[in-house]
């Protein structure tokens, strides 16, 4: 059962990936990261469940907050030319 949720996610990543090299505006290609991101917390979280390692679970909290600071810090920077 977790094979083939790892092996969904993981075609998932794939195609986002597409996404994000051929993107048509840069829009496209952020929310194809941040999408990337979300998947990739999925996977850690799946993969300290599985292991049962809760310091997974820890990592993945950890890398959805950068993954979305990342984001805001991304668009404000597109939007406003300077992140003041």
């Amino acid at each position: 059962m977790y094979l083939i949720v790892t092996l969904a996610l993981l075609i998932g990543l794939l195609m986002i990936l597409v996404r994000a090299v051929k993107g048509p505006t840069d829009y496209d290609r952020i929310l194809a990261v941040n999408a990337m991101g979300t998947k990739t917390v999925i996977l850690v979280t799946l993969l300290g469940y599985v292991s049962g390692r809760t310091e997974f679970i820890d990592m993945a909290i950890v890398y959805a907050l950068i993954s979305f600071i990342t984001t805001v810090a991304i668009l404000k920077y597109i939007e406003k030319g300077r992140l003041d």
